[in-house]
């Protein structure tokens, strides 16, 4: 019985590595945007993407302070500490344009326009 147990575990947490490692695959072969956040600052503030297809925004804090890129439309954010990188993936968009800001910098004002 230990013996099945164990052999359970390890074939769970095989497949989630196969579906972390799928995932992370998955998102490298997307159409790639970076974005940076500075103090306050975003660069760029406007970002266009392709219309009806997924993409990925990869975003750095290149800042002193904590900053994070957040989207109510598109219901995203990823808070981030001085130093850091991380992305985002976003669902394919209808034409049109998305706002996004820095919640710690209420000045940090962007938009993605699909087209």
């Amino acid at each position: 019985m230990k013996r099945m147990k164990k052999l359970a575990a390890m074939s769970l947490a095989l497949t989630a590595g196969w579906f972390a490692g799928a995932i992370a695959a998955q998102a490298a072969d997307l159409p790639t945007f970076k974005l940076e956040l500075n103090d306050g600052k975003l660069t760029p503030e406007r970002i266009e993407v392709p219309a009806g297809q997924r993409f990925k925004i990869e975003v750095r804090n290149v800042g002193k302070g904590a900053a994070e890129f957040e989207s109510i439309q598109l219901r995203k954010e990823k808070v981030l500490s001085p130093g850091a990188e991380s992305f985002v993936v976003i669902a394919p968009l209808d034409k049109g344009e998305y706002k996004f800001f820095d919640d710690f910098h209420e000045s940090a004002q962007g938009v993605i326009v699909a087209k």
